[in-house]
């Protein structure tokens, strides 16, 4: 029998995969119990060579302990994941400010902030729909700082856009001599719920998910 060919790691795992519920490959014990008994079989003019059972015994030492601590690796992991999880419940039903352009309408509104770098001589606030199309515009503050806007779902035709859809603000600040003045935006809303589907635990804001490390502010409602 050869040793060699059982303990590949490469084909014990992949036998592992094929049949989960049964014991392929052998493990250290099976090994030892396995070498000792080919060792007292040997043919005395022709002894073994030690040191190859040695160097195979130490290679599935080795991965052994790799499959172990990936195995607590996963638990690990899986715990830390439960517990993001477990916090993000408790967002829900408070206002948030996150970093970002995009959010939903929530009963009429559809909230921001945006920061002005500089002075600017001129701000233009575009609102635009899923498709890109602008379904708003209107001036804003050009002075330095940051400030709110909220759009309550009228279009530039009057007429009003429901709950839920997804809107992107766009802000343009130019200064005195027509240069662009930089800007950054915010969406504010409340939270209604925590997806963790993906891997990574979203709050979200209608069906626009932030993540924890977006979040800027807080207000209890």
């Amino acid at each position: 029998m050869s040793i060699s060919a059982l303990t590949n790691p490469a084909s014990a795992e992949a036998a592992k995969g094929a049949a989960p519920n049964s014991k392929l490959g052998l493990d250290t014990t099976d090994f030892l119990t396995l070498m000792i008994k080919q060792l007292q079989h040997q043919n005395p003019t022709d002894p073994s060579d030690i040191s190859s059972y040695m160097g195979q015994l130490i290679d599935m030492s080795n991965y052994e302990s790799q499959i172990a601590t990936a195995k607590k690796m996963d638990t690990i992991v899986n715990s830390m994941a439960s517990v993001v999880a477990a916090t993000g419940i408790g967002y829900i039903g408070q206002t948030v400010t996150a970093n970002g352009d995009t959010t939903t309408l929530q009963e009429g509104q559809a909230q921001w902030s945006y920061a002005v770098d500089g002075n600017a001589k001129s701000v233009e606030l575009t609102v635009t729909d899923a498709n890109g199309d602008v379904v708003y515009s209107q001036e804003g503050d050009p002075s330095k700082g940051i400030h709110d806007f909220s759009w309550d779902g009228v279009d530039k035709e009057g007429e009003q856009h429901e709950d839920g859809d997804y809107y992107t603000l766009k802000v343009t600040a130019l200064d005195a001599d027509g240069a662009t003045v930089g800007t950054s935006t915010a969406i504010k809303g409340t939270i209604t719920g925590v997806d963790s589907s993906k891997g990574t635990t979203y709050l979200l804001i209608g069906d626009v998910g932030v993540t924890l490390d977006s979040i800027s502010s807080i207000v209890s409602n």
